[in-house]
């Protein structure tokens, strides 16, 4: 089957061409999959609105060879009071590159989307951020199998060593207190 629906959340999104945008995607059933969407920057597009990062959208796809091509999409949940708050919104990108930097492509955890919708759930109501983003690391490593829950460790130093790189988004963190 070539075309397909599923429901996800957009954690990233980069320029291609001039009309183009490639999006990743955390969904319920695929896990992390690129959506190429064609002309989604052009000013006449309807679809530009829903692709926005932490949107969570339903969205109707066409399976390529590469990457699945977006031809249907509907927001479900923007978050809009997170993108309203700098706080919870930085803390929100924050927790979608853990999510695009931990999960590999193509491979569902109905448990990771499951933590992904409540900790964005959770940020929108703007109370205990460290907690909540503590939490989600925690239970983050542990559903993809880094850690068990019971190990309390410096979560942010083991991922730096998982995905061997530095988060971008723990930089701007303190200046967020």
């Amino acid at each position: 089957m070539r075309s397909f629906k599923t429901e996800g959340i957009v954690i990233r999104r980069r320029n291609v061409g001039e009309a183009d945008r490639l999006l990743t995607v955390f969904t319920k059933h695929h896990g992390k999959i690129t959506i190429k969407a064609k002309g989604v920057r052009k000013i006449s597009s309807r679809r530009s609105g829903h692709i926005e990062l932490l949107n969570l959208v339903s969205l109707s796809l066409y399976r390529g060879r590469v990457t699945s091509t977006l031809t249907e999409v509907e927001t479900i949940n923007n978050f809009g009071k997170i993108k309203d708050n700098l706080k919870s919104c930085g803390l929100a990108y924050h927790v979608c590159e853990l999510i695009d930097s931990l999960c590999a492509e193509n491979q569902e955890n109905l448990k990771v989307y499951s933590l992904l919708c409540e900790v964005l759930a959770n940020l929108s109501d703007q109370e205990n951020l460290k907690v909540i983003i503590s939490r989600f690391e925690t239970e983050l490593l542990d559903a993809l199998g880094f850690i068990s829950q019971s190990q309390y460790l410096n979560t942010q130093g083991l991922i730096e060593e998982i995905i061997e790189r530095r988060l971008k988004a723990k930089r701007i963190l303190p200046l967020l207190d």
